[in-house]
């Protein structure tokens, strides 16, 4: 008798684990734990894990399509505590929090990992995140809604969503881990993952406006240490070795992702890479050349250097993102014929991008 009871409600227990809600104990036969120090304890009325950095990854999900819900008690120390959903190999889709940015427009993020960078630097803006004041007294309780193509988020319960945004990656389940946050630590409860598709309504997706005349397409070399660059006498025998077999497309009409050809960590090591155009002009003349990158450049014309800059995180004033733009320009002195032009670029973290234009096509063709 006793037997017959429990096998409908042990069927009943596993069919809402599969299509409905599950809620993933916190310990170490659910969680494989990838962190500088961990703990669980019971903390604010709530059963934890503390984790200080590194990651926190749920055993045996695989999420495509659901809802992720968790709470999360910050501090307003620095640091970026969120979720990685989707993850497949070195892809995945983001969205953290920057508990030291409350009440700015920047104080969160939506953004992918490609090929193991993520690219906050390049997805930035009202499309990409919102401005919300958080509470560092008691739990903020976040929720993301996925489906294919869609996602949303939800803070503190709110009935409408914060953001709604298109994911980056074409849809195909993967793992979910959790994030730390630098050196400070944080507590996580609660986490629950729905695998039922979610309806999704008031999606309004933010725009970004496209940039006039941007360059549409580059040429990359493979990579390559950035210390080749000290010495530019070896310039031609570092151009001459390289493959140029990589191709390049500008991404919401603004700025072209290095990460999607090149892994800047893999068993290659170098930081660095070769976006090259041709530019085949109809007579001598000078043009004004718009360009962007992240997070440093030497830019060759013909072979000659005519230009280096640096554009990364903080290296110009502590608020300094080192995000994409047309922040710099340089006069190219064009030959009748054609011309190379090079932009070395190189990587440290949030964004291996280039961009360009000519406003002046006159006289023009770019390859």
């Amino acid at each position: 008798m006793i037997k017959t009871f429990l096998l409908p409600v042990f069927l009943l227990f596993n069919l809402v684990f599969v299509l409905g809600q599950k809620v993933v104990p916190l310990d170490t036969v659910h969680l494989k734990v990838n962190s500088n120090s961990f703990m669980f304890e019971q903390f604010k009325g709530e059963e934890t894990i503390y984790f200080k950095g590194g990651t926190v990854g749920l055993k045996d999900v695989s999420f495509l399509n659901g809802t992720i819900e968790y709470d999360i008690y910050i501090t307003e120390d620095r640091g970026f505590p969120g979720v990685y959903f989707r993850i497949n190999e070195d892809d995945a889709e983001q969205f953290y929090i920057r508990p030291h940015q409350s009440g700015n427009a920047d104080a969160n993020q939506a953004t992918p990992v490609t090929n193991g960078l993520a690219n906050w630097q390049f997805y930035f803006g009202p499309k990409y995140s919102f401005p919300h004041k958080y509470n560092f007294d008691t739990w903020t309780h976040v929720k993301i809604v996925v489906n294919e193509r869609r996602a949303q988020v939800f803070l503190d319960h709110s009935e409408t969503p914060h953001l709604s945004w298109q994911l980056f990656h074409e849809p195909k389940a993967g793992e979910i881990s959790f994030s730390g946050g630098l050196f400070r630590g944080f507590h996580i409860a609660n986490i629950k993952i729905d695998h039922q598709t979610p309806v999704i309504e008031n999606f309004n997706p933010g725009t970004r406006k496209p940039i006039e005349n941007v360059i549409k397409e580059w040429t990359v070399s493979d990579k390559f240490e950035e210390k080749e660059l000290d010495n530019l006498d070896n310039i031609d025998g570092l151009i001459s070795r390289l493959k140029w077999n990589k191709k390049i497309y500008v991404e919401e009409g603004v700025a072209a992702n290095i990460a999607r050809v090149v892994k800047l960590d893999g068993d290659v090591p170098g930081n660095t890479v070769i976006a090259k155009l041709t530019i085949t002009s109809d007579k001598d003349q000078v043009k004004l050349f718009d360009f962007g990158y992240s997070d440093r450049v030497v830019a060759f014309l013909n072979n000659k250097p005519i230009y280096k800059g640096n554009n990364r995180f903080r290296s110009r004033d502590y608020r300094f993102l080192g995000t994409i733009g047309l922040f710099d320009a340089v006069y190219l002195d064009l030959k009748k014929g054609k011309n190379t032009l090079l932009l070395a670029v190189s990587e440290d973290f949030g964004g291996w991008l280039v961009t360009g234009r000519f406003m002046d096509l006159e006289g023009l063709k770019i390859k």
